[in-house]
């Protein structure tokens, strides 16, 4: 008789922990976010901070990178309704909303402050300076995107003319962002601008040398930003507030851990290079104070992106700040 009962409470006490297992993980359903990025890169290191540190699960959300290669590709993915967030330079919303589209994209979170990219030459250059560049050919992405922009607004800025005259910088925008590197190391091109880890990955091989950082003579610009359609915005506010603060997160945990505490947490998002190789790559973005501390998009920082599009000749009419910004998600989470 005891055993049967025994074993009657048995069967009783694991439908219990079934139910409420089951129980539970309706409870803790996630809401499935699909995000387009515009590159795999170190330099997005908060975002695979939050992912890795489960940031975003704990909002409840379940979030699917989808590789984009380049923002226009990242633009036309949210546009078609393929991802919910498009994580790209915020010029492409610029472009979008110049053409008149109705449901626009608009910026809610800003990640990185400088560009991320690296001048890299095929010889090593200790003492390089810009006017080095007069009379060579740069390979600088595709026109109309911010890499290509900001290294023109450098090279301005460092009284360089751009053409293909022998006195001038000759700036190539006819390859593609994924394929710079391998053209570059397949003979193209005296220099060429990288993200990382690509840039420390040619100069470990011998195939190049970083020689000067954009980001560093550009200054702060909002090089890269999430972005939503304005109707997703309307009918989702939770889930952008929810985005925003699992990115603030790792913001934070970006800012006040070193480069030795930050790689092992995204070394998952890298398997092809060594923790070593990381951890210097993450030194050389916080040496330029790459990554904001907030997901706060200011206003001068957007006026800036508009000055340095005006002077690639890219930009027909100067949006308004309010129109394709909104901070009301950031502050919230921040105050």
């Amino acid at each position: 008789m005891m055993k049967g009962l025994k074993a009657a409470l048995a069967v009783i006490t694991a439908m219990t922990l079934i139910l409420f297992t089951i129980g539970c993980n309706s409870n803790n359903k996630l809401t499935q976010i699909k995000v387009a990025e515009v590159t795999h890169s170190i330099f997005y290191a908060p975002q695979y901070v939050a992912l890795e540190k489960g940031f975003f699960e704990e909002e409840g959300l379940n979030i699917e990178l989808i590789g984009a290669q380049g923002a226009d590709k990242t633009m036309a993915a949210l546009l078609s309704g393929e991802v919910q967030i498009g994580f790209m330079g915020p010029e492409a919303s610029i472009y979008v909303y110049n053409q008149g589209s109705k449901d626009y994209a608009v910026t809610f979170a800003q990640v990185t402050k400088r560009d991320g990219s690296f001048l890299v030459s095929r010889s090593d250059e200790p003492n390089f300076e810009f006017k080095d560049l007069v009379g060579k050919e740069v390979i600088g992405g595709r026109k109309g995107g911010v890499p290509n922009m900001t290294l023109e607004y450098v090279l301005k800025n460092h009284g360089l003319t751009i053409g293909e005259g022998s006195t001038d910088v000759n700036v190539r925008t006819d390859i593609q962002f994924a394929a710079m590197g391998g053209a570059f190391t397949g003979g193209e091109g005296d220099y060429v601008t990288l993200f990382e880890p690509v840039a420390t990955s040619l100069e470990k091989s011998g195939q190049g040398y970083i020689v000067a950082s954009i980001g560093k003579e550009s200054g702060e610009i909002p090089y890269t930003a999430y972005c939503a359609l304005e109707s997703y915005m309307k009918k989702n506010p939770d889930i952008i507030k929810k985005f925003t603060r699992a990115l603030y997160k790792g913001q934070q945990f970006v800012m006040n851990h070193s480069a030795e505490e930050i790689a092992p947490i995204i070394a998952p998002q890298f398997k092809e290079l060594s923790e070593e190789d990381l951890v210097t790559v993450i030194k050389r973005y916080k040496a330029i104070d790459a990554w904001c501390s907030e997901p706060i998009l200011k206003e001068d920082s957007f006026n800036r992106l508009l000055d340095v599009m005006e002077l690639a000749g890219e930009l027909d009419k100067r949006p308004e700040y309010s129109k394709l910004v909104n901070t009301e998600f950031a502050k919230e989470i921040i105050k």
